[in-house]
């Protein structure tokens, strides 16, 4: 798929996340705010910053569909994986100010309401509205190839479960006639968002690093490799991740007695074999070497790396 069509994508999946949360954004503030729930009002408040997202993504849809230029000559497909690292970030804060406003209430003894019926029925509402929500953005993440749409649909699933925990608060005051127990459930969806804001810097963090990838990607690699005849001793394997696309560089063996012409019809066979067995494929280069060259050659994967799951070494 070629970045304007991911950017299409995009752009149709971000405006779906924008409209969607702001209606959950502007309930559960409003049910909190009437019924008096800090924990309500903060899922609120997790649902204005998926609509902060949702703008952020929308930015990033038209920056990506930019073609490759002279500054950038891997394209612009990077700012999906910086901005999505920024996400990362406004999700801790969102989830930090919330434990801070809560806690203080729990540390200094402060004497809540039993919050009133309008914070339950905002909270289905929410729970029903981000299930739809987050199926809508894994659908449009997969057929992208979007890391940022998943990592939102990831974030809207943890929703679910933060605006459940929420309604098990709510229930536990109604039942027990104790305001409290909405500022500990508080505290508790605080953690929650600051897990999950931790977890997708992480995962931005290794595609900005050029790391992480599944190891069972690198012996489809050797594997379509193998299916080409005339080609030996793969090697110096190293793939990374370009917004959701793979760039792959290989070095190969060929009888050395072959043409270049030969040689560069064998590694077209290569490029093609790895495209088959690997999606999302943005770039692919491949080192001619003559069969039986055994130089040091600086960092990558051999199979030996893969199948004997060690660290990648220096050299061959």
């Amino acid at each position: 798929m070629n970045n304007v069509s991911k950017a299409g994508i995009i752009k149709i999946a971000s405006l779906t996340a924008l409209f969607g949360n702001a209606v959950l954004a502007a309930v559960k503030i409003g049910a909190g705010i009437y019924a008096g729930s800090l924990a309500v009002v903060g899922d609120g408040i997790d649902s204005s910053v998926d609509v902060l997202i949702a703008v952020m993504s929308l930015v990033v849809a038209r920056i990506i569909s930019r073609p490759a230029d002279e500054d950038h000559p891997w394209g612009h497909g990077r700012a999906e994986t910086v901005a999505t690292a920024i996400l990362s970030f406004m999700l801790f804060f969102a989830g930090a100010q919330l434990i801070l406003s809560s806690g203080k209430d729990i540390l200094f003894g402060v004497e809540r309401e039993v919050p009133a019926l309008p914070a339950l029925i905002g909270t289905v509402i929410s729970i029903i509205g981000k299930l739809l929500l987050a199926w809508l953005l894994y659908l449009f993440g997969k057929k992208a190839g979007s890391s940022m749409l998943k990592a939102n649909a990831k974030n809207m699933s943890a929703d679910v479960l933060l605006s459940s925990g929420v309604l098990a608060g709510l229930g536990l005051s109604l039942i027990f006639n104790i305001g409290i127990i909405d500022s500990w459930f508080a505290v508790l969806v605080g953690l929650w968002v600051i897990k999950s804001a931790v977890g997708i810097f992480m995962e931005a963090n290794a595609e900005l690093m050029d790391g992480g990838s599944d190891k069972e990607h690198y012996k489809e690699v050797f594997e379509a490799v193998y299916s080409v005849e005339e080609v030996t001793r793969p090697h110096r394997v190293r793939m990374r991740r370009i917004a959701g696309s793979w760039d792959i560089d290989i070095d190969i063996e060929v009888p050395p007695n072959k043409t270049v012409v030969e040689a560069h019809w064998i590694s077209y066979k290569v490029e093609e074999a790895i495209k088959a067995r690997i999606e999302n494929v943005y770039d692919i280069m491949v080192h001619i070497e003559p069969a039986g060259n055994l130089e040091d050659e600086g960092y990558g994967l051999c199979e030996e790396n893969i199948n004997e799951n060690k660290p990648a070494e220096s050299g061959a």
